[in-house]
């Protein structure tokens, strides 16, 4: 991300209130991928559950995403 994209982020981040819930919740989804996939050996139910956070984190990206290109108009 270069520094104009930077400023973007953080411009909407105080401007817009419904990308900055996507945005937490996707860091959020993020860390939970991250700690499940430091785990050596993961059970079916933590596969399962490390899958829908990889599903919920990109359809936050996905909606930032939208909202960023809606902003920039």
């Amino acid at each position: 991300m270069d520094k104009k994209d930077r400023e973007a982020v953080k411009r909407l981040l105080e401007e817009n209130g419904e990308f900055k819930e996507a945005y937490t919740l996707h860091r959020e989804y993020k860390r939970k991928v991250d700690k499940l996939e430091k785990k050596p050996v993961l059970t079916a139910a933590e596969e399962v559950e490390k899958k829908g956070f990889k599903k919920l984190k990109l359809a936050m990206k996905d909606k930032m995403e939208k909202i960023s290109l809606k902003y920039a108009k």
